[in-house]
């Protein structure tokens, strides 16, 4: 991956060979095709209907699936511009980072709502359908989105009120630090990520630890809701890997620095593209009726009426 690594004083630019960055651009555009497809599947069989469309589970599932779609498409755009035209206007940046991050951003939150209604479901099921319901949920994805907006917009308002005016109209390598490069964006940022991480991990443990008491009745629709939290879990473990990404990435360019797009590359995959292929896998596989319906889309099968 063509790559910088920047502070105050230095910028190092890392370039692979073209064998290597070909190479690397198909699997990228491979893996993140096979993702989207499969999303793109889930989505359309989630839209066609009802017992979908009319579930809270599968509506903020299927937001899931959109986020994960969103990010994926982004993150591999960025991916091909750093090895092709390499910068781009400020402006421009700002649209596709600021885009990736509100879809980043949401994965958590999302993540600790569907906990919540697994929680819900299992252990208060006779209040399960007065307080899960469609606008309800509806609201709570809007919520959601308020929420990262108001995480990620202050980064924008910060570099406008702080840059030279030459600045908006210069190029530049397009990432977080380059796009926003104010030092008090960065402090601004861990304070938010930890306040969110550490939320979201509460809300995690306490509707796993609620679901795991109650699943020592045998109750089979509890055993499957706990498992489905630990993949939330997983999920959102690997997705923490972004936050520690910078600091690792640095340490690794100064280092390393004949293998540090080795490293990019793997921390790309790892924690870009891998935690979206666990989507499909908690209720596109694991749930009996929504694999039932998918299975005829992926085969290309005629579609269930």
């Amino acid at each position: 991956m063509n790559s910088l690594v920047a502070n105050t004083t230095v910028v190092v630019w890392y370039q692979d060979s073209l064998s290597t960055a070909v190479t690397k651009n198909v699997i990228v555009m491979c893996l993140g095709i096979s993702v989207n497809y499969i999303n793109a599947c889930l989505f359309h069989t989630f839209s066609k209907h009802q017992i979908f469309y009319r579930n809270p589970r599968y509506i903020l599932f299927i937001h899931l699936v959109v986020n994960d779609m969103i990010q994926v498409t982004l993150t591999i755009t960025l991916f091909i511009i750093s090895y092709t035209i390499h910068s781009v206007h400020v402006p421009v940046c700002w649209v596709i980072i600021l885009l990736a991050l509100f879809a980043t951003e949401n994965t958590p939150l999302n993540l600790a709502c569907m906990a919540v209604e697994c929680y819900i479901a299992i252990c208060m099921p006779l209040r399960h359908v007065q307080i899960c319901t469609i606008r309800r949920t509806l609201v709570l994805i809007g919520l959601i989105w308020f929420t990262s907006m108001l995480s990620v917009l202050p980064d924008l308002f910060i570099t406008l009120a702080t840059e030279p005016l030459d600045f908006f109209g210069s190029r530049v390598f397009c990432l977080r630090e380059t796009a926003f490069p104010n030092p008090l964006i960065i402090k601004k940022r861990d304070v938010i990520h930890s306040v969110l991480l550490v939320t979201v991990w509460i809300t995690i443990f306490f509707t796993y630890f609620k679901i795991l008491f109650t699943a020592k009745a045998a109750s089979k629709d509890a055993n499957k809701a706990r498992n489905t939290i630990l993949l939330h879990g997983f999920q959102l473990l690997l997705g923490m890997a972004k936050y520690i990404g910078p600091p690792l990435l640095s340490f690794l360019g100064k280092r390393f620095p004949w293998n540090y797009t080795d490293s990019l590359f793997a921390y790309y995959i790892i924690v870009q593209i891998l935690p979206r292929s666990i989507s499909p896998v908690i209720y596109g596989v694991r749930d009996n009726t929504f694999r039932r319906y998918l299975k005829r889309y992926l085969c290309c099968k005629v579609t269930i009426q």
